[in-house]
C-alpha cells in the first residue's frame, strides 16, 4: 500500500505491505534503529516513539494505520551537538547503564511530559483533581517502560530535571 508518513521532520512517501509495523518499517525500511524491538509484544517500551506527540508502542501498531501522521523517533529528539533537555537531563542523571531502554524511555518521557502538561489523569490522580508532578506520578506513568538494568531511582530523577530545564 501506498502511504506518506511524516518522520523527523520528512515527508516520506512509502510502498508498504499492510502487514508491516511502524517498528520494523522504522527499522528496517528506514533504516532509523533507535526504536528497539524488546519484546514484540507491547509490553517492555523499548520501541516507544511519537506519533502526533502521542507515545506509541510501535511494535503494536501497523504503519499504514499511520498515512499522513507525524512520527518521532529517537532520531528526531535533539540535534548532534544540541541535545534535547531530556536526553541531557539522562546524561546528567546517569539514568542508563546498557542503553537498550534508553531511546524507548526518552521518547516515552516527552510523552508523559505532554499529558501531564495536558491535565491527563492516571492511577495515581484523584478522582476530578489535576495530576501533580510527583514521583509516584512518574513512576505510574512511566510503568510501560521496562529497564532490564534497574536504573529507575536514576530514570525518575532525570525526568524531574528534564522538566526543570524545559520550564
Amino acid at each position: 500500500m501506498q502511504t506518506t508518513i511524516t518522520v523527523n521532520g520528512e515527508a516520506r512517501s512509502l510502498d508498504v505491505d499492510p502487514r508491516t509495523t511502524l517498528l520494523d518499517l522504522l527499522r528496517e525500511q528506514l533504516k532509523l534503529t533507535g526504536a528497539k524491538k524488546g519484546c514484540d509484544h507491547g509490553q517492555c517500551g523499548a520501541c516507544t516513539v511519537l506519533v502526533n506527540g502521542v507515545r506509541i508502542n510501535s511494535c503494536l501498531s501497523l504503519a499504514v494505520s499511520h498515512d499522513g501522521d507525524e512520527v518521532v523517533s529517537i532520531e528526531g529528539v535533539g540535534q548532534v551537538g544540541k541535545l534535547h533537555p531530556v536526553q541531557q537531563a539522562f546524561l546528567s542523571q546517569d539514568a542508563f547503564q546498557c542503553g537498550y531502554c534508553t531511546p524507548g524511555q526518552i521518547c516515552s518521557t516527552l510523552g508523559m511530559l505532554r499529558e501531564l502538561e495536558a491535565g491527563a489523569p492516571s492511577q495515581e490522580t484523584a478522582p476530578g483533581a489535576r495530576p501533580a508532578f510527583t514521583e509516584a506520578e512518574i513512576r505510574e506513568r512511566m510503568s510501560g517502560n521496562i529497564c532490564r538494568c534497574t536504573a529507575y531511582p536514576q530514570i525518575v530523577e532525570a525526568i524531574k530535571q528534564a522538566a526543570e530545564m524545559m520550564a
